[in-house]
Order: structure tokens, then sequence, then C-alpha cells
């Protein structure tokens, strides 16, 4: 199929830490011609702001110092055309890499559970998806940020298939870390994302499921795409 048969519409795309949403929503954005936005890269560029400032430190995160310097921060996506895909910008840099890392994921969650963190994101992101065609992926996309988006899938993976494929992208940059810790940040990152009073990660009572844990990443291409024609062909 072209791109050129498919209408705009939203595919929010939610589910666990560590379980290639982005993989995917990338992949998917790029044969429909749609706009990726990586919602999880936001909050993961507010934590490295916060790191970088001294908020946030041993896990632990200054809420009202990050609520009061929230209007310094400034997100937006560009695309790189070296590797076809949208690059992270942080007040300028663009700090892709430095937010993928260990530091980050730690802090990532007790981040994204403050209220005035995930309005601000919120807002940015329906601002962004205002003339839909866009492919984004988060953990309250479907439910909290796209509630009327035409496709929504679910994605998860067993914690230990999620660990491992954490620890490969982590190790093949030459990062020195430890299979344990990734399985455990797995594991906490569920339980924080999952019982966070504000948008908890939850499936969307329209949502499909897509448990990638025994398939590859053409299979779930594949069955992403079947989903995007059977929505357009009903």
């Amino acid at each position: 199929m072209k791109t050129a048969e498919f209408p705009q519409i939203i595919i929010a795309i939610d589910g666990h830490s560590s379980c290639g949403k982005s993989t995917v929503a990338k992949e998917i954005a790029k044969k429909l011609g749609y706009i990726y936005i990586d919602s999880g890269a936001m909050y993961r560029a507010v934590t490295l702001f916060a790191l970088r400032n001294g908020i946030a430190d041993n896990e632990q995160v200054d809420v009202p110092e990050l609520i009061k310097r929230l209007p310094e921060i400034k997100i937006e996506f560009r695309f790189n055309p070296e590797n076809l895909r949208s690059d992270t910008i942080l007040n300028g840099e663009n700090v892709e890499e430095e937010i993928r890392q260990l530091p980050v994921s730690q802090h990532v969650s007790p981040v994204a559970t403050i209220r005035e963190v995930r309005e601000a994101m919120v807002a940015l992101q329906q601002e962004m998806g205002k003339n839909k065609g866009i492919v984004m992926d988060g953990r309250d996309i479907g439910t909290v940020v796209f509630p009327d988006a035409e496709l929504k899938i679910f994605m998860t993976a067993r914690p230990e298939v999620r660990a491992q494929r954490r620890y490969d992208e982590l190790t093949a940059k030459g990062q020195q870390v430890e299979f344990d810790d990734i399985l455990a940040n797995v594991i906490e990152r569920d339980r924080i994302d999952s019982s966070r009073e504000v948008s908890p990660l939850k499936q969307a009572d329209d949502a499909v499921i897509l448990d990638n844990s025994d398939i590859t990443r053409e299979q779930q291409l594949d069955w992403v795409l079947q989903k995007v024609a059977q929505l357009i062909s009903a």
C-alpha cells in the first residue's frame, strides 16, 4: 500500500517501559509518511533538565523547584537526515543520546508523576497532533492525550525480555551496565507507572493488545500495518 491511500489519523501506542513502543511508532510513521512524536523522550528531556540543574538526584526530585522552572524548558523534535528519524532537542541542544542513558531512566518515572509536568507535556503533545497524521507513543496517549485516536495499541512484553533488550541496547553503545540493575529498573518503572495518581499506565478500553515477547520487529510491523489497513477499509 502506498502512503497516499491512508487518510490522516492519529495512532496512539501505549505500553510498558522497554517494550519497543518507540521502535514500532517510528517505523509505522516512516511507512505511512506520518510525523512521529516521542512522548517518553519529552519526559526524559524534562528529567535531564532536572538532573543537570540539581533538581533531581539519588532518585529524588525537588518538585516545587521543578514546577517553578518548567517555563525554562523548551522541547522540540527535529528531523535528522542522517538516520531519517527525529531527534529530541532540549533548549536548542540535541540530547537524543543522553536522555536514553541509565541516570535518566532511573529518575524519569518520579518526574513523570508530577501533575504540573504532565499537564505541560500533554498540552504540548495535543498541540503537535492537532492536524493528525501522527504516531505517538507513551503511557497515557490513548487514555489522556488522544482519547479519540482512531487506532489505539497497548504494547507489552515479559519483564525479562524487556530488560534483555534494554541491556543489549545500552551495551551496544559501550555503556557499562548490569542486567540485574536493568531488570530491577524495568520492574520498578512498571510499578510506578501503573500506580501513580496522575494518568497511570493502563490499557484504553478500545485498544488492541500487542505482546511482542516472542515476535520479531518485522512481524510486529506487519501486525500494526494490518490493523491500520483493517481500520481504513472498515
